[in-house]
């Protein structure tokens, strides 16, 4: 399958869909949408693991774990902690004691505590082979080094409710799947498929390779009311404080700005994400 738009459109459209391995998403996401109740009253002793034995079982029994902060001074059963995050693609992020001492707020840590995911993160292609399942043009969403949490919640709550068919982060200099984006998200963190990558550059090559087209959000872009999103749509959200980093401006098919008829330049992250996810969904619908 292959989605066209213009001259030299003619990219192709994802692999053989994966049956069983979207199955399997799709039950893990029902799972955590049953629990989201339970989320939202009490995130409080879900969100983090403390302490090295808690840490090393609960990586070896597979739980969803987000990330791992550990004391970059520490050592013994430390550096087993780190080999297995690394051998389950966790991030890892070395801090101070003093960081540690205040995440735990007083409990002991031993120099280790875990930070769990309210979801599973997919691949690229998992997104991609849901909108082939559905048999329409993919709509990605991309948000380039969102870092507030409330944001990303939101921006995956608007996503859900404008048909994307999955978000893309960054490992590093973005916020997460913790429990704060879970109840943002009113619960939609459980139904959206998001992966996390380790170069968003990469991801938005792979992305046109498979015919989608890149949308990004820039002050110095045209009108988005005089653009049409009909196709394959791949649509970067810049980070709040500094917009899209340049090189992917640079691998943009379109830039696009929202007109603004007071004095404020420029508006949230998550608002501006929104007005542009239903013109998407606008020009799908229409």
């Amino acid at each position: 399958m292959s989605f066209d738009k213009g001259n030299g459109g003619n990219k192709n459209f994802g692999k053989k869909y994966q049956n069983n391995k979207q199955s399997s998403l799709k039950s893990r996401r029902a799972d955590l949408k049953k629990d989201s109740d339970s989320y939202d009253q009490d995130t409080s002793d879900k969100s983090i693991i403390l302490g090295r034995n808690p840490v090393i079982e609960s990586l070896k029994a597979g739980k969803l774990i987000d990330s791992i902060y550990v004391n970059s001074e520490a050592g013994g059963s430390i550096s087993v902690i780190c080999r297995l995050a690394k051998e389950q693609g966790i991030v890892i992020k070395q801090v101070s004691e003093q960081k540690l001492n205040k995440m735990a707020d007083g409990a002991s840590h031993q120099g280790v505590i875990a930070m769990t995911a309210c979801a599973e993160y997919v691949d690229i292609q998992d997104i991609l082979d849901i909108a082939k399942e559905k048999n329409e043009p993919p709509f990605i969403i991309i948000c380039d080094e969102i870092e507030d949490p409330h944001n990303l919640g939101a921006i995956i709550r608007t996503a859900e409710a404008s048909g994307a068919h999955g978000v893309i982060i960054p490992k590093r200099r973005s916020a997460s799947l913790n429990h704060t984006v879970f109840k943002t998200s009113a619960g939609a963190a459980a139904w959206v498929p998001v992966a996390r990558v380790s170069n968003l550059s990469q991801a938005v090559d792979t992305l046109k390779e498979n015919g989608v087209w890149i949308y990004g959000t820039d002050t110095s872009g045209e009108d988005y009311r005089s653009v049409s999103f009909d196709g394959a749509v791949g649509l970067i959200i810049g980070s709040e404080g500094f917009g899209m980093s340049r090189l992917l401006k640079e691998k943009c098919d379109f830039l696009l700005r929202l007109p603004l008829a007071g004095k404020i330049t420029s508006l949230n992250a998550s608002v501006a994400g929104g007005i542009f996810m239903y013109e998407v969904l606008k020009s799908r619908t229409v």
